[in-house]
């Protein structure tokens, strides 16, 4: 029998003591076989005791332990810690399954569900969270490519309501933050603002995935590919469960059409009428699926409970049956019932352009035909208005076919002092702008350190800002600083004491070593706003900074 040390603590001096009496109290026959056997009972009482003892007393310290810490508490699918399941495993007392359960291994590792946090600022309260998992691959990585696409067309109100999670699937820290350093360099505002996470598991949080035995005709490496694909996606599930309202998954070889936040905003409001588990913006495999986040707990767990059996896009479509389809019914009835809690948007929101799959020696040339054609420029209804740019035009991308929508501006290399104006047919209630630089072909041709002014039309009020406000105002000629380009957008209202407005005018302030691509404009008037809620247009109305919870 073996004893530990809490126990000697108490057997010893409990050993002497009854020893002492036993001596004390024997008979001269000092071999008397009933004497020694009744010692021997003692013997095991004060142990049983010891024992009980040593039980509670480090329940004790684990509950003090529990009370006093200040680290992270694992995340499991049931919403409880490691040290609530340790401190609830007492006698007589039924065990619920957990993620303990279907990976018994973290039993042993206390921190194998801690996430290691290499970029972020716990950004939460967000309206959708974009799970992005990738992994280090042979060929190419098209992760900077992807999130390209993913921030290119985004508005910074949109910014603030929006959080990208980077899962980097492995282990060895070293190139998790490389990936980390190569996005604060391509991306610095994304990742300095918290709309970029950079996240990736504990070292022990994998299980051996030598002993998974080989399924469905599978070879022994695709079973092992298949079955940590599913453990990463719903470990990226269970991390973001907690951060927003939608969550949608997507992959690091994914490009997004320049509109894809607007149109999953607009159908995800439109079918809250109707209970759905997920929306579909992509037909191709888990790419472009969106789950509210309050189901992924259930979601996560069905995957983790079959994660060595079957892909993660089967037991995605299990889900469904499980939960709509009557056996006693036929396929085609199971299908129509699967479809009213699954709805897929058309055209796909979202093109998979990955050649070389992450599993070693796969070539994919997956295509989604439901994806339309990119949008190279964007045409709004604007008000009459005579343009003009000091900025030469690169072949037929001039200014003026901008503005009437025919196509977008493109700008040979700015300077300090270059601008574009706009000046109104007649002073006009402007009541928001919008400037968009760059598109999905040529990205980096933007705007940088250029900021959007604006005329009044009384000069007075041009006056008026310049007093006790000298950087407000610009010169002579009576315009005002009312924003300026963040990542290539410029976005923003104009203040009710300005109205009406002359001119709108883009103001470069330094030079710059690309050409300029404007691909958007956008200025309406309250006529035109008040016309477009009117008519229901849903090009017209300007949704910008409306959130995916405003109706």
């Amino acid at each position: 029998m073996k004893f530990h040390p809490i126990q000697l603590v108490f057997l010893i001096p409990l050993g002497f003591l009854f020893l002492f009496t036993w001596i004390n109290s024997i008979p001269n026959e000092t071999d008397s076989y009933v004497e020694i056997q009744s010692l021997y009972k003692r013997l095991l009482k004060v142990e049983a005791a010891g024992v009980q003892v040593n039980l509670e007393l480090q329940r004790a310290l684990e509950h003090l332990a529990n009370c006093s810490s200040t680290t992270k508490v694992p995340i499991t699918p049931s919403g409880q810690s490691r040290q609530e399941l340790a401190s609830s495993d007492l006698p007589n007392t039924l065990h619920l399954p957990n993620i303990f359960s279907f990976l018994p291994h973290l039993k042993e590792h206390v921190d194998g569900l801690t996430p290691n946090i290499v970029l972020g600022q716990g950004r939460r309260g967000v309206s959708l969270v974009l799970g992005v998992p990738t992994v280090r691959r042979e060929k190419q990585s098209y992760l900077i490519n992807t999130l390209s696409s993913l921030l290119f067309s985004l508005t910074p109100s949109q910014c603030k309501d929006l959080l990208i999670i980077i899962f980097v699937a492995e282990t060895d820290l070293a190139y998790v933050q490389t990936v980390a350093d190569l996005l604060i360099k391509s991306f610095p505002t994304e990742a300095g603002s918290g709309l970029l996470e950079v996240v990736s598991p504990s070292q022990s949080f994998y299980p051996d995935f030598s002993t998974l035995h080989e399924t469905l005709g599978d070879s022994k490496d695709r079973v092992k590919w298949r079955t940590k694909q599913t453990l990463d996606y719903s470990y990226l599930m269970l991390y973001a469960q907690d951060k927003g309202r939608y969550y949608l998954q997507l992959e690091d070889d994914i490009v997004a059409t320049t509109d894809y936040y607007d149109m999953m905003q607009r159908y995800a409001l439109q079918q809250e009428a109707h209970p759905w588990l997920f929306l579909e913006f992509s037909q191709l495999g888990f790419i472009g699926k969106m789950f509210h986040t309050q189901d992924l707990t259930m979601i996560a767990e069905f995957f983790l409970m079959f994660h060595k059996d079957k892909p993660i896009d089967w037991l995605l479509d299990h889900i469904l049956w499980v939960k709509v389809c009557n056996p006693e019914r036929d396929e085609k009835h199971c299908n129509a019932q699967k479809s009213l809690i699954k709805h897929r948007h058309k055209p796909s929101l979202f093109q998979h352009v990955g050649l070389h799959s992450s599993l070693s020696g796969k070539v994919q040339s997956l295509k989604d035909e439901d994806f339309g054609q990119q949008v190279l420029f964007r045409a709004h209804s604007n008000p009459p208005a005579k343009v003009s740019t000091s900025l030469a035009h690169y072949k037929e991308h001039s200014l003026e076919s901008l503005y009437l929508g025919q196509g977008f501006f493109w700008g040979l290399t700015p300077i300090r002092g270059d601008h574009v104006t706009i000046h109104l047919a007649q002073p006009t209630h402007i009541k928001r702008y919008l400037f968009r630089s760059g598109n999905f072909e040529f990205n980096f041709d933007k705007f940088y350190n250029t900021t959007v002014e604006v005329l009044p039309r009384n000069a007075s009020v041009s006056m008026k800002v310049s007093v006790g406000s000298p950087a407000q105002y610009i010169g002579p000629d009576g315009f005002i600083v009312v924003g300026d380009f963040q990542g290539g957008i410029a976005e923003g209202r104009v203040d009710e004491a300005w109205q009406p407005i002359s001119a709108l005018r883009l103001m470069v302030n330094t030079d710059s070593d690309a050409w300029v691509l404007l691909s958007e404009v956008r200025c309406p008037s309250v006529l035109s706003l008040f016309l477009a809620l009117l008519h229901a247009d849903p090009l017209l109305p300007f949704r910008y900074s409306l959130k995916f919870d405003d109706r």
